[in-house]
This record gives structure tokens, sequence and C-alpha cells, in this order.
């Protein structure tokens, strides 16, 4: 299936192709040399799941963005002493400008010139050979690749750097920099012609999303207090002159690059990658500038949102294998669920959901859905969920349909901050044609279930499983046999044909049409056991205060208030006919009578029970052991 986080890259890649403003960069001589329209897109997760569009994989110079991996390292470097030789203030001034403090000289802060040339001279290193090579073992390990440098850009950067030997030299005048300053900005100018794509640069923002981790290679590549120092320099001076309109438009810590890059970090879920050669007057992409206005605005993704780990929304996954309905099946329905009930996956989901949440649900859906039937989402612990995040997750439910996966939800029980998003994102799911929309009204049986829209929801998960074990089974509308014969009972297995005959002439029939209460729970026991013949029932036992909770589906064969024969005089559960029902009825003078005369039969009763009680016991403790 299709991600539906692709499907969203690819069509806003398409909607913002035909943005042709700006100009592409030409104080460097070979930036002027750029295809005017490449145009590329990478999002990658914090634990490192990539989707791209376009030109994502095309490499071009790193350029400004560089400086945030170079301070990052001169911080891991030199810890503290970086802030004695370069501040963290924002200077509202262009990448070019020679921002310093009055009193020391010192750069206001790593993101304009005069601070990066500083954060580059302060790397470990005897040489500047040495703090290249310190420096490129850094980018390599943000990157998750070996590096490789743009020599021409290198060179053209060379031989036009006036203005920043300029910097350097007056850095050097302040005692800012040490030694040769002319070395220091080589490194700088090299530094800045590192080769990157779109994909390099979401990983680069993924590993810093992900506290300090590259997802792609599992090391850490900078400590967690060194990363919080990186992301709050970008957050406030990592669009120069831009800055503030970004943190109110965008609110990500991100970093540009005048070749047409932009990288922006979601932290704890997501870095962004973006290539556009093309610049607005302040040396910003445009193109890039408008992909990440649509993700944080479609996305909510703001920074001073509040949120949590996207693998935090989603708790326990098992199976029907595990976690069965609670009705008696039929012996075929017995048998196809032992061999397939495992295809059943119950995904049980918590809190807010927002779009990073959902994608990791779906991810994992994803990697589920080959061995998968039919998905159940218990939203029992769900707060709500955002309109993105719905749209997301009902595209993908369609995907899946596509794929024969069914995907029904429990326990929404009316709630309308899940409801109203669902609602309404299905039905822009369905104008924007994701595939072909199934109306789920036709599928399950009526008393089971609501539809919303097509979002096919159970009033609990034993609804929801007994729904996807008879689409398993192959009959939608109920499992099990459509009648039975009395003298199949269980309850009378072992007992002599001649005395169930006996048994079958003392019965009566009677019929109740679906939705009829046929037992109440807690009134006298009328000293009657029940024996299915056709139809279905469901046995509820009352919750206090909080409705009622379904413990059995019983189907032809099966049989209700036999407790009676134990002596239990008032009934500890109700039964609803699920559908039209023809029961025979035993009374229970009739079977002591029986019995007087044939001891066998209610020996044979007594342990037919016995071991129908146990196997009871024994799902029970199934379905706490996985829920534990």
């Amino acid at each position: 299936m299709r991600s539906p986080i692709q499907t969203y890259l690819d069509d806003l890649y398409a909607q913002l192709l035909p943005l042709d403003s700006g100009e592409l960069a030409s104080y460097i001589p070979e930036l002027a040399k750029a295809d005017p329209g490449a145009f590329g897109i990478c999002l990658m997760t914090a634990d490192g799941a990539s989707y791209r569009v376009g030109d994502a994989d095309r490499r071009f110079t790193i350029q400004s963005i560089s400086k945030t991996f170079v301070y990052a390292a001169a911080l891991t470097d030199l810890g503290n002493g970086v802030a004695e030789k370069v501040g963290v203030e924002p200077s509202g001034d262009a990448f070019h400008s020679i921002s310093v403090d009055p009193q020391t000289g010192a750069p206001l802060n790593p993101m304009i010139n005069a601070g990066a040339i500083t954060s580059t001279s302060l790397i470990r290193g005897e040489t500047p050979q040495a703090q290249w090579a310190r420096m490129e073992k850094a980018f390599e390990a943000f990157m998750a690749r070996p590096i490789s440098v743009d020599e021409s850009v290198y060179r053209s950067e060379s031989e036009t750097g006036h203005r920043n030997r300029a910097i350097a030299w007056m850095l050097k005048n302040s005692g800012i920099i040490e030694g040769d300053p002319m070395a220091v900005l080589e490194n700088y100018f090299r530094q800045c012609s590192i080769l990157v794509s779109c994909h390099d640069l979401a990983c680069m923002a993924a590993t810093l999303a992900n506290n300090g981790i590259n997802p792609v290679t599992g090391r850490r590549v900078l400590e967690q207090e060194n990363v919080e120092r990186v992301m709050s320099v970008m957050l406030t001076c990592g669009m120069y002159n831009y800055a503030g309109s970004w943190m109110y438009e965008v609110g990500l810590p991100a970093k540009s690059g005048v070749s047409g890059g932009i990288l922006a970090v979601l932290p704890g879920r997501f870095g962004i990658g973006v290539y556009s050669p093309k610049l607005d007057e302040k040396g910003n992409s445009v193109r890039a500038i408008a992909v990440c206005k649509a993700l944080s605005q479609t996305f909510k993704l703001h920074v001073l949102a509040t949120g949590s780990h996207p693998g935090a929304v989603l708790g326990r996954v098992y199976t029907g294998a595990q976690a069965p309905s609670r009705r008696a099946p039929s012996p075929a329905l017995r048998a196809c669920l032992a061999a397939n009930a495992h295809r059943i996956k119950y995904l049980c989901l918590h809190g807010f959901i927002a779009v990073d949440g959902i994608e990791y649900v779906i991810r994992r859906m994803q990697e589920l859905a080959p061995s998968t039937h039919s998905f159940i989402l218990d939203m029992h612990e769900v707060s709500g969920i955002s309109e993105s995040a719905a749209l997301l997750l009902n595209q993908a439910i369609r995907g899946f349909i596509d794929d024969g996966i069914a995907t029904v939800f429990s326990r929404i029980r009316g709630r309308a901050p899940i409801l109203d998003p669902m609602r309404s994102s299905a039905r822009r799911a369905e104008r924007i044609g994701t595939s072909a929309s199934r109306d789920a009204d036709q599928i399950g049986r009526q008393p089971s279930r609501r539809s919303d829209r097509g979002i096919l929801s159970f009033e609990d998960n034993d609804l929801a499983a007994e729904w996807c074990e008879n689409r398993l089974y192959g009959r939608p509308e109920g499992g099990g046999e459509d009648e039975a014969v009395f003298a199949d009972s269980p309850l009378l297995g072992g007992v002599n044909d001649a005395i169930v005959r006996e048994v079958e002439a003392a019965t009566g029939s009677v019929r109740h049409a679906a939705g009829d209460r046929i037992l109440q729970a807690g009134t006298e026991g009328d000293g009657r056991v029940f024996f299915i013949e056709a139809g279905h029932v469901s046995i509820l036992v009352p919750l206090d205060a909080r409705g009622h909770l379904r413990i059995a589906s019983l189907g032809p064969g099966m049989h209700f208030g036999e407790m009676v024969l134990l002596g239990q005089s008032r009934r500890s559960a109700s039964v609803y006919a699920e559908t039209d029902v023809r029961c025979r009825v035993l009374k229970v003078a009739d079977f002591e009578r029986l019995s007087s005369a044939h001891p066998e039969l209610k020996i044979g009763l007594l342990e037919n029970l016995a071991r129908d009680m146990a196997g009871k016991l024994q799902g029970a403790n199934q379905w706490i052991a996985a829920l534990a």
C-alpha cells in the first residue's frame, strides 16, 4: 500500500512545482550555473523512515547549512568555551553582515558568516588539515555516508570571498581567531562546498530530531545538551533577517543556504530537507519556504505546540488468536480460526493522535499487512485525532481495502474529538479519490456496529473481533452454521441416543425476533435451559453506570440458561436475540424427572457442563494474558 505521507508529498510537489519566482545566487559564480527548475523534498522520521519526491537525491553544495553542524562539532570539542568566542543572540541582519559585540569583538551568533568562521577556527586539530579531517568525520556522522566536496564551487568561493577575508582579519584583530585566519577561511570555504542531497539534509535534521542519535546508523552523533543548544540557535538565528517571520509562520528550528537548500527539524519527530535554487530577496529558497510553510500549517508542526514521541500513540499489538471473540464457534468456524485467527491484528492507540503519530501507526500497519486479513484499531484510550491525521488514516484504510485488508474501529463510543475529524476527513478522502471508497454500511450485523461515512465502529473489541472472524470465515453476516440439530448439543455429548430422544420429546419450541430480550439479568430464574437451533444471541452482563459488557455470542448448536441446572435461582446475565432465533427449551422439572429414570443423563450433562465452564475459563485467561 502506498503511504499517505508519500501521497501528500507527491501532491505538495505537484502543487508547488509551478512556483517559479526568485533568482539564482550569483555572488558565487558557480552557484549561478544551477538548474533553476531543480526541486526536491525529503522527510525522514526520528526512527529512520524516509519519504522523498522530485530531485531529492540530486547533489548540491550545502553552503550556510554547514554552519549548524560545524557549530555542533565545536560544542563537542570545546564545550562551554565556544560561548567565549561566539554568542547566541539573533542579529536580525543578513548572513554576510558584520555583527559583533562592541566590547569583545565576538560575533553575535554562529549562523552569520563571522560566527561561522569563528566556529570553524574552534574545531579540534593542531593544523588546518587536522581540523578539516575532524570536520569531515563530523559531517559523515550526521549524513551516514562519506562526504565529497565540489571543487569548482570551492575554488569559486575562495576566489571571490573578499568580504569573508575582511571578516576573518577583523576577527584575528579582535583576538577571536588564533593562528592564520586565511587557513581557517579556506576550511570554511571548503565546508560550504560539501555536496549534499535533500535526503542527506533530512537525515542530518532527523539526527537532531532524534536527540543526537543518527536514525540510520543508530550511533550517537551529538550529546543531548548540545542538541538543545544547536536547535535553539537554529530557531532564533537560522533564517537570518527572516527569522522572526519564520518562527511565526513555520515555527521549526531551521537553517537555509544560498544554494537553495533548507533543513528543518521537528524535535522528537522528524527532519525535513528541501532543495530549489531560486532565492527570494533575503537569500532563502522560494519553493523550500513554501514547502515548510505548507507542512507546518497542514500538519500543525509548530515547535511550540505540545506533543510527544509519535511511537507513544501505539500501545499493545496482538492477534485474534491471542484474543478471539467471546462467541462459541461452530466446529467449522473453530477450525477456520485455529488456522487463521492470527491474521486479525489489534492495535491499541493512546492519547491525542497528530500526523506524526498516525504516520508511525500506518507504517506499523504496513509492516503487519502481509500477514493480516483485518485490523482492529482500539480507540478506548484515544482523547482525539487531528483532522490531518484522520485524513491520512482514511487514505491508508482505503489503500488497505484495495489490498483486501479491512480496518475497523473499536470503542470510539460517540466521542466527537475522534468521530468529527474522521467523518470530515473521510469526505475529503473521497473527494481527492485516493482509491475507491467502499460502503462499510453494507457489511456486518446491525446491532453490532455503527458506521459513519465508511467508518466501521464497534462498541467493544469483542464485537469487532467477531465481525473480523466472520469476514475471515467468508460469512460477514454471521459465522457458524445456519441451523443445528438438538441432539448435537455439546451438553448432551456421550448420552445414549434413546435418552436424547426422550429429552427432545420433553422440550418445547420458542421463537424470538431480532432485538428481543429473552432473559433479564437480576430476575428470578424460571427453571428453563435454552438450546439454539437457529439464529444468534448475545449474553450481556450489566456494568455499574456504564451500560453492559457482552461476554458471549452464541449460535446454532449452543445453549444458555444452563446454570439453573446447578441450582442458581437468579439470572446473572441478560440474553438478547441478535437475529431471529429458534430454540428448544427444557424445563428443569422435566430434566429432573428424566434423570430419575436415567441417572446417566444427569452425570453426562454435568460432566459436559464442567468441561464447557473449564473451556470458558481458559478463554478468559487467554484474553487476560493477551492484554497484560
